[in-house]
């Protein structure tokens, strides 16, 4: 009923290790039954007849030491339904394993493989065909190292995508994303965790949130900035007081845009002074 890749790569800009999943299904909510990931240890995908408690079964074999392939061979040990299991699991050296059981229904199937900065597993059932794996391998394989993991996965899935995906259709897709102190204002490790439970073209809308993600969510790169010298610093304070705010950086807090603007806004990105340009 889906497919996924789990992997693990190193953030382009902090050098940080960094583990997610990717899924797309014909299924409602897919990522609420899918995916789990948890920085530091690894990452797992559980689908077609999914047993959602492989997710913290294997995030705590992992955990306490087991590599990939040793996570699968315990949860499938412990479980009589295995045969009609699909799961995928990266650990946190990057090896990765996946494990399609005789059960599952045609097509089905998975890739693993390594690359200099981590590891992955791609799998899926129910497919158009093997071409679906394929393709997303090779467009893993294509993706930059420079780029984040959760676009690398978002490339990944949407290869898979229009190599036919789910031979029932589209209806949900998620992305999951851990690295250490990668949330907001690094008091958690989620650097992504979008779903979307019921859309006619789902990874499309995750491609539009991710979008959105990062520019509320992240800061901007150098290239981004915008300094503030004394005109421009005089053009936000007419139009924060145009606005109503008591200064520009409150206009931005109450916007959702403080990751994008100095605490004393001594820079500002280039979309939001677009945005206060744009609204005169």
């Amino acid at each position: 009923m889906t497919f996924s890749i789990v992997a693990k790569s190193l953030d382009p800009v902090t050098g940080e290790p960094t583990w997610g999943v990717a899924v797309a299904s014909k299924f409602l909510a897919v990522g609420s039954a899918v995916p789990a990931a948890v920085a530091g240890v690894g990452a797992i995908a559980t689908q077609a007849e999914a047993n959602v408690a492989y997710k913290g079964l294997a995030l705590a074999h992992l955990d306490e030491g087991a590599t990939a392939a040793v996570a699968i061979e315990r949860l499938l040990e412990e479980d009589e339904g295995r045969d009609h299991r699909q799961v995928g699991v990266v650990d946190v050296d990057g090896n990765a394993a996946s494990h399609t059981g005789s059960a599952c229904l045609d097509w089905a199937g998975s890739r693993t493989g390594s690359t200099d900065d981590g590891g992955y597993a791609i799998q899926g059932n129910i497919l158009t065909g093997p071409e679906v794996v394929e393709e997303m391998e090779a467009a893993w394989l294509a993706s930059s190292p420079d780029a984040p993991l959760q676009r690398r996965l978002l490339a990944a899935l949407a290869a898979g995508d229009r190599a036919g995906g789910d031979s029932r259709g589209r209806q949900s897709a998620a992305i999951l994303v851990v690295r250490d102190e990668a949330g907001y204002g690094g008091n958690d490790d989620i650097a992504a965790d979008l779903r979307i439970d019921d859309h006619a073209d789902p990874v499309a809308e995750l491609t539009r949130l991710l979008d959105l993600n990062d520019f509320y969510l992240t800061a901007p790169s150098e290239a981004e900035k915008v300094q503030v010298g004394p005109e421009i610093e005089a053009e936000l304070a007419t139009f924060a007081a145009a606005e109503g705010a008591k200064d520009f950086y409150t206009w931005a807090a109450t916007q959702n845009y403080e990751m994008r603007v100095a605490d004393d806004v001594s820079w500002v990105d280039q979309r939001v002074l677009d945005i206060v340009r744009g609204s005169k």
